[in-house]
């Protein structure tokens, strides 16, 4: 117990730690005026800063309370996610009723079905039943004005906002093999999704940085200016680096160590697909931020966005070496 005690501290602590120097960092560069720094990266690194000092700060009073706290945590953020992103383009009368099974049935339902530990029935929940549910419903009220517009609306957030972001508290039931020594370790599963939150916010810090070199080639001008071919393969290799050195506070141990980089640089790749595939949503709608939850920070879902993308495919593949790794394993005696 001692031992995983030192390595979920050290983990947390050495976070803290870095969120620290940032913010000493951004409050000597905003102070000084001849730094030769674009002001408005500065602004944006020290919004960036306090945002993480935010959710890392509820994360890590979540995982000390109760796992299910953490689910809970993240359900709330889940819903004012799905929030925003409704209420950025108009909605009809019609979808009313809808949206209020969507916010008061689905959006719950599924996050008790990750409490439960139901993985059959929480991964079909929302791609299978609230789907058909969704046109259905809106078919319903007897208006057919844009439809098909209005029903992608409500499933993209609804997968986006929801489904995808409910599989970052659902690794806290993954089953993960046994530890060489035998003995338990609790806070195995606290570790791997601090591990998680940890990379998707690096991965994004690392990518804007590495945008910021002379002769930038960004990937997507007309989407999103800032992000470049030197940001995601220069973030994800620094990304792989870093998650390598982390290996010893995830599940991917021993001989698997190299797991945790090729973890990290497919967490970094989807942040990547995640923050460009939401950018352009935003330019669809002419709009700037999801939303003003904290005033100068834009909404929960700019700052969530690389979470939702990353949270499906780092959840599968993790289950899918856990599986291989039980697998492996001799019969416990």
């Amino acid at each position: 117990m001692l031992v995983s005690d030192f390595k979920t501290l050290g983990l947390i602590g050495g976070v803290l730690l870095l969120l620290a120097i940032a913010s000493a960092v951004a409050q000597i560069l905003a102070r000084r005026s001849d730094s030769g720094l674009d002001r408005a990266i500065v602004d944006t690194f020290r919004r960036r800063v306090r945002s993480w000092w935010v959710l890392y700060a509820l994360l890590a009073f979540a995982f000390f309370v109760h796992p299910t706290a953490t689910i809970v945590f993240f359900f709330f953020i889940s819903f004012w996610a799905l929030r925003e992103f409704i209420t950025l383009t108009p909605t009809r009368p019609g979808d009313q009723r809808t949206l209020f099974w969507v916010f008061v049935v689905c959006t719950p339902a599924q996050f008790v079905l990750v409490g439960l530990k139901q993985y059959e029935l929480y991964s079909i929940l929302i791609p299978v039943y609230a789907f058909l549910l969704i046109p259905a419903g809106i078919a319903l009220s007897g208006d057919p004005k844009r439809f098909l517009e209005r029903t992608a609306k409500i499933q993209s957030g609804l997968l986006i906002s929801v489904y995808c972001l409910s599989f970052a508290p659902a690794l806290l039931t993954l089953e993960l093999p046994r530890l060489p020594s035998g003995y338990e370790d609790p806070y195995r599963h606290a570790r791997l999704l601090f591990f998680f939150v940890l990379m998707t916010q690096l991965s994004e810090a690392l990518q804007y940085a590495w945008s910021q070199v002379p002769g930038r080639h960004p990937v997507v001008p007309s989407i999103s200016p800032t992000r470049t071919w030197e940001g995601l393969f220069g973030g994800t290799a620094s990304a792989m680096l870093l998650g390598g050195a982390l290996w010893w506070a995830t599940p991917f141990q021993g001989s698997d160590w190299w797991m945790a980089a090729v973890m990290s640089g497919v967490i970094s790749i989807m942040s990547f697909a995640g923050g460009l595939s939401m950018s352009a949503i935003k330019r669809d709608r002419g709009v700037h931020d999801y939303g003003t939850l904290v005033e100068g920070h834009g909404g929960v879902l700019d700052r969530i966005d690389s979470i939702c993308f990353a949270a499906p495919v780092f959840f599968h593949l993790t289950r899918l070496w856990a599986n291989w790794a039980i697998a492996a394993q001799p019969p416990a005696t």
